[in-house]
């Protein structure tokens, strides 16, 4: 049997969509690339096991590393004994950059969603963030160029991903805003029954966008906000560039319009100087919002950001603060689960006998139901965070 290659993609959308790339150029390459992560010391914890179960498991590939790690950690990683070599983040959409032997045939998509980066690079300083260092400036794909990818990877479902995604098109011609670029995607592919959007920043979601979210049906009913922490200090000190006032409004608006919405957002723990009433604002913005889809990231102190400068707060308490914030998410969580039993809901199928439904709820489907289908679903119960 020859040698296939295998990315493996830590980290965000816009890396699993990189990755799937990625391997479509390596062809029938006996290689193991690792896509790393940088966002937290955590992330890069996670890239250092990868590299090291990846060499256990293909002693005798080639292991590659490229990814926002590769950039931040490159002296470490490059160091490492399991380490053949490294690819430039900025260069890893090459074939050049890969050295393979002959142009590879496309590989089949391993998703049944089709994850399309329109996006990548951040032009922002969040005091805590190292992933401009990892990931450069603001980039965007040209409209035509994001049509072409989204032909090229048929499915069901097109999920727009980007580092920054509300930033799209600020460096193309005109400056066209990501609502214009939606508005496109839903012309060209008018049979296209679903498009979802990664992570939003409230703060650049233009008002196209915003009507296109409150209101077209083939945008999924799903918004995932950066929104980072619930108090007005530390998104100042976190050189954010909203308030938890202009959250709330952008939350209310959008529900009165579309009140099936299902709300996500990061939100971080132990942010320096944090205090006990800064969590509490951090906290109670679980419950106000309905945060249904929560991702909280303990605070750890990334080196070169101003972050890493203030005064910190004792990892102890950052890990029982973040526990605390997953809590209150999970409460939500289960509350928001619940209310869907009952509901019809139009599931897009896994190949392991779930789906997800327009809310991104993880829904049982019949047994023996196609992958990467539409089926519509009726759930009876909530069952360890399955609808069924």
């Amino acid at each position: 049997m020859s040698a296939q290659p295998e990315v493996i993609s830590l980290g965000c959308r816009l890396n699993l969509s990189e990755g799937e790339r990625i391997r479509a150029l390596l062809g029938g390459e006996d290689v193991v690339v690792i896509n790393s992560c940088a966002v937290t010391s955590e992330a890069v914890r996670q890239t250092r096991q990868a590299i090291r179960r990846a060499r256990r498991e293909r002693p005798d590939a080639r292991l590659l590393v490229t990814g926002c790690a590769a950039e931040v950690e490159r002296d470490a990683l490059s160091a490492m004994s399991e380490v053949d070599g490294l690819v430039a983040n900025a260069a890893k959409l090459d074939a050049r950059a890969w050295n393979v032997a002959e142009p590879a045939d496309p590989a089949p998509r391993q998703h049944t969603r089709a994850f399309i980066a329109v996006q990548t690079g951040c032009d922002h300083a969040c005091t805590f963030c190292v992933i401009p260092q990892g990931r450069g400036p603001s980039r965007s794909l040209p409209v035509a160029q994001v049509l072409a990818e989204i032909a090229r990877c048929p499915a069901p479902e097109v999920v727009l991903t980007g580092v920054d995604l509300t930033s799209w098109g600020h460096d193309l011609p005109g400056a066209p805003r990501l609502g214009d670029l939606v508005a496109a995607v839903l012309r060209a592919f008018p049979d296209l029954p679903r498009l979802r959007l990664s992570s939003l920043d409230g703060v650049e979601i233009d008002p196209l966008l915003f009507d296109l979210l409150a209101c077209e049906p083939r945008v999924m009913p799903h918004v995932h906000l950066s929104l980072q922490h619930g108090h007005d200090l530390i998104l100042k000190r976190m050189k954010r560039r909203h308030s938890r006032a202009d959250v709330v409004d952008l939350v209310g608006r959008l529900q009165a319009l579309r009140p099936d919405v299902a709300l996500g957002a990061d939100l971080i723990a132990g942010f320096p100087t944090e205090s006990e009433e800064h969590h509490a604002a951090n906290l109670s913005l679980i419950e106000q919002l309905q945060l249904a889809h929560l991702h909280v990231f303990p605070y750890s102190p990334r080196p070169g950001t101003p972050a890493a400068r203030m005064p910190q707060v004792d990892p102890v308490v950052v890990r029982r603060r973040a526990a605390e914030l997953r809590t209150a998410g999970a409460r939500v969580r289960q509350g928001w689960m619940t209310s869907l039993v009952g509901r019809p809901l139009d599931v897009l199928t896994e190949s392991d006998g779930t789906g997800y439904c327009p809310h991104f709820a993880r829904v049982a489907v019949p047994t023996g139901t196609p992958r990467g289908t539409l089926v519509r679903v009726v759930p009876s119960e909530c069952k360890e965070g399955l609808l069924q």
